[in-house]
């Protein structure tokens, strides 16, 4: 299962789909929500479905971790 942070995908800001170093990461309004609020939050990457069309492997963010709100 690969895991991804805010830091590591350059802290976009707008929802898309983005170009990274492991493929193309699709990112929504509530994911950047999350990450505002929690930034140091973990989410998981789900694989989308590949189509004769896709350039490189498609993903999305799945289930989030937010870590310790405390700190």
């Amino acid at each position: 299962m690969r895991v991804i942070n805010w830091d590591k995908i350059g802290r976009m800001t707008e929802p898309g789909r983005y170009k990274c170093f492991f493929g193309y990461l699709t990112i929504t309004s509530d994911d950047i929500e999350v990450w505002t609020r929690y930034p140091d939050a973990t989410f998981t990457l789900i694989a989308g479905p590949t189509t004769e069309q896709s350039v490189g492997e498609d993903y999305r963010l799945g289930a989030f971790e937010i870590g310790n709100p405390q700190q």
